[in-house]
């Protein structure tokens, strides 16, 4: 069973899900679109996972070897719903889960980078490790974080193996369009004038690690995600431009005072609005982070994780989908 499989992340693990002939099922709300999800083969089953009762009731006479958990929300116009949707959500699932007497193998969980927020910026460009403790300085990371922290709670009732991506791009993917579709129009914009290293990982080099966690991880580890490689902050837009064929272009650098401006401008107008944008106090924080490097070794020796796409392999993947697609 997979949750999130309407989105991103999730539509690329249905998708290798039915790729493996495994029998796959589909947590759904009413409301979820089911563009990414036309294949016959797919099961669905109409669940609120913010409810353990309803979780109890809908999964208590069936059984999954697997649950895969990468429902949740990355932007929000009322912060609380962070925590109502990738807390409470979490929590709320595992119980029914766990009330049901359903005996799964491995229950993976797609965390985020963002929960260990900007440690080492005070001795900067240091990889961050698992044994580092999190900071996370926003309501996404806190959010993730505290998922977490309750699955490590319930890790001896409950098989739990935690990704940790940092950011994942690819087909599907709505955030980083923003990017390719101002370079499109001419325009680079980047923040802060120290130094930024940057880290990405390609869609279906996220969803290989899900499998292999599957597979092979051991009930309460966690691992982070990338290519292995660390990238300055220019590099993912001369890549996006290289593809699209070199348009002329202006590259702007802000401050950060314009862009906390800007952001707080976003949060409140999105407040007062109701309308989720993706210009708030969260993306400020994350924009304004200079070290995004993550060990990601343990990955790579415990559960074989090895990455198959580069950056310019994976843009090139992308704008490609997002040209065929009429995206851009």
């Amino acid at each position: 069973m997979i949750t999130g499989g309407s989105g991103f992340i999730g539509s690329h693990i249905v998708d290798e899900a039915l790729r493996r002939d495994m029998e796959v099922w589909v947590a759904v709300r009413k409301s979820t679109s089911r563009r990414y999800l036309q294949d016959s083969r797919i099961n669905f089953i109409e669940i609120n996972i913010n409810s353990a009762d309803d979780v109890y009731k809908k999964l208590y006479s069936l059984s999954f070897d697997y649950v895969v958990h990468a429902a949740g929300v990355t932007k929000c116009a009322d912060e609380n719903d962070f925590f109502r949707i990738n807390t409470e959500g979490t929590r709320q699932l595992t119980e029914g889960i766990l009330r049901s007497g359903m005996k799964v193998r491995k229950f993976v969980y797609l965390s985020s980078l963002s929960v260990y927020g900007a440690i080492h910026e005070e001795q900067p460009y240091v990889p961050i490790k698992e044994e580092d403790h999190p900071q996370p300085n926003t309501k996404y990371g806190e959010s993730k974080l505290l998922a977490e922290k309750y699955l490590d709670s319930i890790s001896g009732k409950l098989p739990v193996v935690i990704l940790r991506p940092t950011g994942v791009y690819g087909p599907r993917e709505k955030d980083y369009l923003m990017m390719a579709k101002s370079i499109k129009n001419h325009v680079d914009f980047s923040v802060g004038y120290k130094r930024q290293d940057i880290t990405f990982v390609y869609v279906k080099d996220v969803v290989k690690a899900v499998f292999l966690a599957l597979e092979r991880g051991e009930s309460g580890r966690k691992y982070f995600l990338s290519d292995g490689n660390v990238y300055q902050s220019t590099t993912f837009s001369n890549l996006i431009r290289e593809e699209l064929g070199h348009p002329w272009w202006i590259r702007i650098k802000s401050p950060l005072f314009l862009l906390k401006i800007i952001t707080t401008i976003g949060e409140w107008t999105g407040r007062i609005t109701g309308k989720v944008t993706a210009l708030n106090n969260d993306k400020y924080n994350i924009l304004s982070q200079r070290n995004w490097q993550c060990d990601i070794t343990p990955a790579v020796k415990e559960l074989g994780y090895s990455p198959e796409y580069n950056l310019q392999r994976g843009v090139k993947e992308t704008i490609e989908w997002y040209k065929e697609n009429k995206w851009l």
